[in-house]
């Protein structure tokens, strides 16, 4: 290989591993962390060998992530009631993988999927994407060697890989990739690249690590609903009959089970700007909050990057202005169509793709509802109003001149406006994840009930702890019924990949 200044570097590798065909999950699966074990240990080990001895002049070092491939030459029927675990047409598909021992569960089933499916093995080996240094680090670690100082004019990526944003695009999972003569059909909805980008993010953004993520997701914007999730969380865990094994909270601060756990870790001296907390289950499927702030752009940020750990749903508990004069404060409203005017998404998922409710989702929220507050049939209409959210990206819309956007809220049938609840719901379709809101009403802007101090604190002591419950039981249902089922097919296209 050629550089700039005119000579060659010789790039030193582990030696290639061929791919192999497996006829058992477990195996296979085995054969990744091995290749992914030993790949980034040996970037791991050259780097600190380079920061001990002097980089080389004229050596590079490169490691590649494992991959899994499938072959299928026939069209084959599979029960239409899965919306995943199947490819649609005969083919070549391969995808990369990495940190094989935090997907452990992940990957197996979908790689079972594929086996009972299509009757055909699985094949695991080593693909010719580089893994960057940087993702080969521990614990997201980067290096801040950017210049390498025995060798001048030469650079940390004069060394080794560093990210490339050529992999680590979305065009698989928004569905605009295009097909390549001869390469294989990608196998799952993201890159190797791609995920451990999000992973590095998610560490960024919430101050937890990835593995303490949960499969069950709560948003919000509010920190009252934060304090009130871990008052409630520490309760179940001195309980200890619930299943949880420990709440984890930013900085990797732990709280075990048990009457007389004591809590590990110290407090950040900063907060992180998306702060999550997670009451953990040994199968990850325990809950985790995270409070997003305020706005679209944050909403479709963190949803990016959690979207990569596959959850089984996510839910937005937010606040919305009410719309209609017959709601009070403190009503419920659950979405079940979006108004899309928060733009963020634009590009990515065009704003004439609709985003449907999904009912699994849909029958668990309500059922929260009625089980909370102790209502059913009639009288739970009187707190709960189904309808259509809007979502803007101006949180002082009440300034701008009145005719358009009102007059746009009234076409649309709209019962209720916020900033973010759009954003969830189209990143959760876009990439495939269930996805619900809840809001409840603070003020009713067009009615002259504006959210004022007074009124808002009353509010917030009086809803917030009914409001979170309402969610966190929502999300206990959803975790009893089974993951195929919940996986909706509204979902997913005619043309998508096999992993979910």
């Amino acid at each position: 290989m050629s550089d700039p200044s005119g000579f060659s570097r010789i790039t030193s590798t582990p030696e290639l591993v061929p791919f192999k065909g497996y006829q058992d999950a477990g195996q296979a699966l085995e054969q990744l962390r091995h290749i992914y074990d030993r790949n980034t240990a040996f970037l791991r080990d050259s780097f600190a060998q380079c920061l001990e001895t002097g980089f080389p002049r004229g050596q590079r070092f490169r490691a590649c992530y494992p991959a899994v491939r499938l072959r299928v030459d026939t069209y084959q029927e599979v029960d239409s009631r899965l919306s995943y675990g199947h490819v649609v047409e005969p083919g070549v598909y391969m995808t990369t993988i990495t940190a094989p021992g935090l997907y452990h569960d992940y990957l197996l089933e979908q790689l079972e999927l594929l086996l009972r499916n299509h009757g055909v093995q699985v094949e695991v080996g080593e693909s010719s994407v580089p893994i960057p240094l940087h993702f080969a680090l521990n614990n997201g670690v980067q290096s801040t060697v950017t210049t390498v100082p025995e060798s001048p004019g030469d650079t940390l990526r004069d060394h080794f890989d560093v990210p490339d944003l050529a992999y680590m695009d979305d065009a698989i999972v928004n569905g605009t990739w295009e097909r390549v003569h001869n390469e294989p059909l990608p196998l799952a909805p993201f890159t190797a690249p791609r995920i451990d980008y999000s992973l590095h993010r998610l560490q960024h953004y919430s101050a937890t690590r990835p593995e303490y993520f949960q499969n069950f997701v709560l948003f919000t914007n509010y920190q009252f609903y934060v304090d009130e999730f871990c008052q409630w969380a520490r309760e179940v865990l001195q309980a200890d009959d619930q299943g949880y094994i420990d709440l984890v909270e930013p900085g990797n601060i732990i709280t075990p089970a048990g009457a007389n756990a004591s809590t590990t870790g110290s407090p950040l001296a900063r907060a992180p700007q998306m702060p999550s907390y997670h009451l953990r289950r040994a199968d990850h499927s325990g809950i985790t909050l995270i409070n997003i702030g305020v706005g679209p752009s944050n909403a479709k940020t963190i949803t990016d990057h959690v979207a990569v750990l596959r959850p089984a749903a996510w839910l937005m508990l937010g606040h919305c202005a009410g719309l209609r004069t017959t709601q009070r404060l403190g009503d419920y409203v659950l979405a079940h169509g979006y108004v899309r005017q928060d733009h963020v998404l634009d590009e990515d998922l065009p704003t004439w793709v609709p985003i449907p409710p999904l009912a699994e989702i849909q029958v668990a929220l309500e059922q929260a509802v009625a089980e909370v507050a102790g209502l059913s049939g009639w009288e739970l209409k009187r707190i709960m109003r189904t309808g259509t959210v809007a979502s803007i990206d101006n949180r002082n819309w009440e300034l701008r001149d009145h005719h358009e956007p009102v007059r746009r809220l009234s076409q649309s049938r709209a019962i209720a406006l916020d900033m973010e609840s759009a954003t969830i719901a189209a990143n959760g379709f876009r990439f495939r994840v269930p996805y619900g809101t809840l809001l409840c009403v603070s003020d009713k802007p067009l009615h002259g009930e504006l959210k004022l101090p007074g009124m808002a604190s009353e509010f917030y002591a009086r809803q917030v702890g009914q409001h979170l419950h309402i969610g966190i039981r929502a999300l206990e249902l959803l975790r009893e019924m089974p993951k195929e089922r919940l996986h909706s097919r509204k979902l997913r296209s005619f043309l998508e990949t096999a992993f979910q």
